[in-house]
């Protein structure tokens, strides 16, 4: 084992990055680590077990629930609230936030919010899922938890991360001092620190989006994809289509080989898809954190205002140079009618 150093060695070694907290953010960062390792364990195993399939029911999102959504949302919830360090939490598959009213936790000064099981629909056909997580400092008095713990911009997060859940299982998380990425060892069934100080190329010949909703993308997203598949050696294109359907995975592949990853507004989801809270600040974060960047197409995604608990936008992620170019797109034909069927 010499050479290896786990998740809780590193996080102990770097506490130093949080001089605000006294070991309490550092106890909730394991505490989550720990969840992702069962939520691992059943996700290795689901097709041995009655964990496949729907459970017949929808979530606040409207999207139907997953066997395995209602596990990762319980387990993880379950491992906060044990742990004592946070005071609520904010999920996916919860209409309101959660709070602990316990001992425990009566002195928690984090909460967190997250997404269990990102891309769950992928499970019935093994392919990659991940888990987001985001975590704030209560702006509450000390022993309460209320909406505006949770309705802070994604700059203000104290630390955030993903767990994708794939060929290896990987914890990448950042407290705002760079990002570094852990694998699951399981022969020991620790986390090791795998991928040191990542950083996400300026540029790459990859973008990610689904392309099935092409008919209702705002028209500068119609033309910057006409760009991406254009010949061009002078510019590396045409780029590779590359599309998993989790974001977490899109966005991992892209944050070690550079590429884009947009999910705009499209006819169907005028406000966009993907939730503020939980997936698209912790991924911006982490993104940013690498030297990316990520917006909504004109206003950085860390600056926007957060008003509820599941609000949606739209998002433009990843290498630096590809995700500029594809505001320019955003910005010039911003303001041009929209062409039906082109």
């Amino acid at each position: 084992m010499i050479g290896i150093e786990t998740l809780d060695e590193f996080i102990i070694r770097r506490q130093s990055d949080f001089p605000y907290a006294q070991g309490e953010l550092s106890r909730l960062l394991r505490d989550i680590g720990l969840a992702a390792k069962v939520v691992n364990r059943e996700v290795n195993k689901a097709g041995l077990v009655d964990i496949l399939g729907s459970t017949g029911t929808t979530n606040v999102q409207g999207e139907e629930v997953k066997k395995l959504d209602v596990f990762a949302n319980l387990r993880f919830i379950g491992a906060l609230k044990l742990g004592g360090q946070s005071c609520g939490v904010a999920s996916e598959e919860n209409k309101s936030f959660v709070t602990f009213d316990d001992e425990i936790s009566k002195n928690a000064k984090y909460v967190v919010s997250l997404d269990p099981l990102d891309g769950s629909s992928n499970i019935d056909v093994n392919v990659s899922v991940g888990t987001t997580f985001s975590i704030y400092r209560t702006v509450s008095p000390s022993g309460t938890c209320s909406i505006e713990d949770f309705l802070q911009r994604g700059s203000e997060q104290a630390a955030a991360g993903y767990v994708i859940y794939g060929s290896s299982t990987m914890l990448v998380y950042t407290t705002g001092k760079g990002v570094n990425g852990f694998t699951l060892d399981p022969s020991i069934g620790e986390f090791c620190l795998s991928h040191p100080n990542m950083q996400i190329p300026k540029n790459g010949k990859t973008y990610s989006i689904n392309q099935g909703y092409f008919i209702g993308f705002p028209d500068g997203v119609k033309e910057y994809i006409r760009y991406c598949k254009e010949d061009d050696k002078a510019t590396n294109r045409p780029y590779s289509l590359r599309y998993i359907g989790s974001m977490v995975a899109d966005i991992h592949r892209n944050l070690i080989t550079g590429g884009i990853f947009i999910y705009p507004t499209t006819r169907g989801s005028p406000k966009g898809k993907l939730r503020l809270l939980y997936e698209c600040n912790p991924m911006a974060y982490i993104v940013e954190q690498a030297g990316g960047r990520a917006t909504d197409g004109f206003n950085r995604i860390l600056d926007l205002e957060v008003t509820e608990l599941h609000q949606r936008t739209p998002i433009f992620i990843g290498s630096e140079e590809m995700v500029l170019n594809a505001e320019g797109f955003m910005r010039e034909y911003s303001s041009r009618v929209p062409k039906r069927g082109k």
